[in-house]
């Protein structure tokens, strides 16, 4: 075990943040080969400490102080005990370890047989199996079969219906008790699940007719790189980053793999420049330890109240780039455009489906007597836009298609005059700038057979391409 984390249990213990046991099954969790870093997000994924900044106060500390060496005795023990991370390990799963490739499996049939140690032990094996699986969701509701989801195809695990109480028990399995009660107060309810270092998950419950339900999204073990997406023109998604001020947007359907290349751009910021940013997010998904950057991630929730909170305060916290995990509403769009005019790089997601859709989706929120204001605005802040969708490959897996829009004169000068309706040409036309329309790369992945022409129709519009397809 790292001397760090053995100051920063000694110290935390001292002030009382947590408990000898709370260490100790963070530690059986994780193993003895985690960072500071896994060590204290173990502690507040699991609901073991609330004080926040108390937490990276005694983390600092404790860095501080491993470098002259270890603390006397070891903090993970009793006086006279020698600590045993199996001994704090949950109790064995009530399922076997699922072969790799092979359909996650769970004996949801026998769930009323099983405590609830058995079914949170099983809960977290059969996440790791989806993970294994190379699925991207799992989903648990009450009145259907549990399913996966797995390159846009949902695949059920086994035939047995959930009951409410079935469906209860699963979903609340790996709660802390405050979490608990607030998803039965509220019946909605975000948080990003870690199992361990490199298993963590984004999960949303919610209640509906029939009972509880969960979506669990898995997160990317390691931190994606920028050239591994497959996106198009890296360098010109790179110039856009160089740029210490402006407004850029990511943007597609759901599940079009936004948070993924989200967390690319923030890592390609991390090893590439030397300034401070500040992320928001709901929940917090991919975790990004400082390279060149300083990083602070927030999370909506458990840091701020909203987006828009957190952009208010983000203003005042010497940002040099600001990442929002989503643009979704009028108070959150305009401090958006405010942090870009004011000398920060913003990045943002929406939910939209190309580039004269999110213009129209950023600029149509605003009352009319604001209108011509923010366009102006929006003009002169514009950097680019990356729009992009997963789209089902020849080969099995997704293929992603994205459409880029560069600003430059004639882009400006559309939102100026509310002409986004003519983005299409200037998309066609502009290609040394860097640009690419949605529809003509679909109808070159259609051309490389990396889609078959059933997919390239359903995603093309213009009548000419169309004709084109066999």
């Amino acid at each position: 075990m790292q001397n760090e984390i053995l100051w920063l249990v000694r110290l935390s213990l001292d002030q009382g943040l947590f408990t000898r046991a709370q260490a100790n099954s963070a530690r059986a969790a994780l193993g003895d080969g985690a960072d500071l870093m896994d060590f204290a997000q173990k502690l507040i994924d699991d609901g073991f400490v609330e004080d926040h900044t108390t937490l990276e106060k005694i983390a600092g500390l404790a860095f501080t102080k491993a470098k002259a060496g270890p603390p006397a005795g070891d903090p993970f023990a009793d006086e006279g005990e020698t600590p045993s991370p199996a001994a704090a390990a949950p109790a064995a799963a009530a399922v076997k370890a699922t072969p790799t490739g092979a359909l996650p499996a769970f004996p949801f049939d026998r769930l009323a047989t099983m405590d609830d140690k058995a079914v949170a032990a099983g809960l977290r094996e059969l996440l790791t199996a989806t993970a294994r699986h190379d699925a991207s969701d799992l989903h648990l509701c009450a009145g259907t079969r549990p399913f996966v989801r797995k390159h846009r195809a949902l695949l059920p695990l086994g035939d047995h219906v959930l009951t409410a109480d079935e469906a209860l028990r699963l979903n609340t399995a790996l709660l802390a008790p405050h979490q608990k009660a607030l998803f039965l107060e509220r019946k909605d309810f975000d948080y990003a699940l870690a199992l361990d270092a490199t298993n963590r998950y984004r999960v949303n419950l919610m209640f509906h007719k029939g009972g509880s339900a969960g979506a669990y999204r898995m997160v990317p073990a390691s931190i994606p790189r920028l050239g591994d997406l497959g996106l198009r023109n890296l360098e010109i998604i790179r110039k856009l980053l160089s740029y210490h001020n402006g407004l850029i947007l990511v943007t597609g359907p759901v599940g079009a793999g936004k948070t993924t290349t989200l967390a690319a751009l923030v890592a390609e910021l991390n090893e590439t420049r030397t300034d401070h940013i500040i992320t928001v997010e709901d929940p917090i998904e991919v975790v990004q330890p400082a390279k060149g950057c300083n990083i602070t991630q927030r999370e909506v929730g458990p840091h701020t109240q909203s987006f828009a909170s957190a952009l208010k305060g983000a203003l005042r916290e010497d940002p040099d780039v600001i990442i929002i995990g989503e643009l979704r509403d009028l108070e959150t769009i305009e401090m958006a455009i405010t942090a870009s005019e004011t000398g920060h790089l913003v990045i943002g997601t929406m939910h939209t489906s190309d580039a004269a859709t999110t213009l129209n989706r950023l600029l149509d929120v605003f009352p009319p007597g604001q209108q011509s204001q923010i366009r102006a605005s929006v003009a002169e802040s514009l950097r680019g836009i990356i729009c992009q969708r997963l789209l089902p490959g020849t080969d099995g897996k997704l293929v992603l298609a994205c459409e880029i829009l560069v600003s430059n004169a004639a882009v400006a000068n559309l939102i100026r005059e509310g002409k986004t309706q003519g983005l299409r040409n200037v998309l066609e036309t502009g290609v040394r700038d860097g640009m690419c329309l949605m529809e003509n790369v679909v109808f070159e992945l259609y051309q490389k057979n990396a889609i078959t022409a059933d997919t390239a129709r359903l995603n093309i519009v213009n009548r000419m391409l169309k004709a084109k397809i066999n």
